[in-house]
């Protein structure tokens, strides 16, 4: 890439802990031209302490995409601008996805500046298989959409992640009980990197009598990660479930594929999976 174009940089920042902050990000975002922050008046506490006084311009969920094509522009006079999110690393979870895909597009160059993340902080301390996970993001904000989203992985043989408010913890978990088996392990870390940092791994139902009972558990952002379902290998049948996610596959996939996917989803056997596919896909292909 030509240096005549400005580069844009992903910065991760602190998620509590100022002391977080890496060296390199810090001479990123004092060497840019212009600093695109989710919260302006948030990010400011933060270049303040680290005594970076360059401009800063909104980039939030609410303007994104308009302000992106300004953004763009402003690199291609050769201005470079670092990326930045409240806490932690942008785009998971957070505004920045319009401008990224916008500037690569045009091709321009993305650097990322690695840093804090609290799904990954998370993760590290949960003492759960971690060598396949799926992260989700923020649960959906209706009691009846988070059922459907838990009932959708109850049966997941590998580790999920998903974020969850202070305002919504004790409920979501509520609704995740009434889905999934009380005695599934799961792990919930709140307010990480910070003072009151607490991270809990348990069963499902006593992660709901604790959080229920403590209001300090009720308090902070939190980080949730489920264990993946036991599964018997010598199990026989195809349930109603493992059925609707062979029919979603096979609408997108060969299926051996599908069947494949099927089986590292549920952790049902492939051969029986692909028997099922079979059937399936000479009714789907009739």
């Amino acid at each position: 890439m030509s240096t005549e174009y400005g580069k844009l940089y992903v910065v991760a920042t602190p998620i509590g802990n100022l002391a977080d902050m890496s060296f390199r990000a810090v001479q990123i975002l004092k060497q840019v031209d212009l600093i695109a922050a989710e919260d302006t008046r948030h990010v400011k506490m933060l270049l303040q302490h680290y005594g970076i006084t360059n401009k800063l311009v909104l980039l939030h969920q609410h303007n994104e995409e308009k302000a992106s094509p300004f953004l763009l522009e402003k690199l291609r006079t050769g201005q470079s601008i670092a990326l930045v999110s409240d806490a932690g690393t942008p785009l998971l979870s957070d505004p920045g996805m319009p401008l990224v895909k916008m500037v690569k597009d045009a091709g321009l160059d993305v650097v990322p500046i690695p840093g804090a993340c609290a799904l990954i902080a998370a993760l590290s301390a949960a003492g759960l298989p971690i060598s396949r996970f799926t992260f989700e993001g923020f649960l959906p904000r209706t009691s009846s959409a988070r059922k459907a989203f838990f009932n959708e992985r109850v049966m997941y043989t590998t580790t999920w992640i998903f974020y969850e408010s202070c305002h919504r913890i004790l409920a979501s978990l509520q609704d995740m009980a009434e889905i999934i088996p009380l005695d599934r392990q799961i792990v919930i870390a709140r307010e990480l990197t910070k003072l009151h940092e607490t991270i809990v791994k348990t069963s499902l139902g006593n992660a709901l009598e604790l959080v229920a009972q403590n209001d300090n558990m009720r308090k902070g952002e939190f980080v949730v990660i489920v264990d993946g379902a036991t599964v018997d290998k010598k199990e026989q049948t195809i349930s109603t479930e493992h059925k609707k996610i062979l029919g979603v596959l096979l609408r997108e996939c060969s299926i051996k594929t599908a069947a494949a996917m099927a089986a590292e989803i549920t952790g049902v056997r492939k051969k029986l999976l692909y028997q099922k596919a079979l059937a399936m896909g000479k009714t789907i292909d009739d």
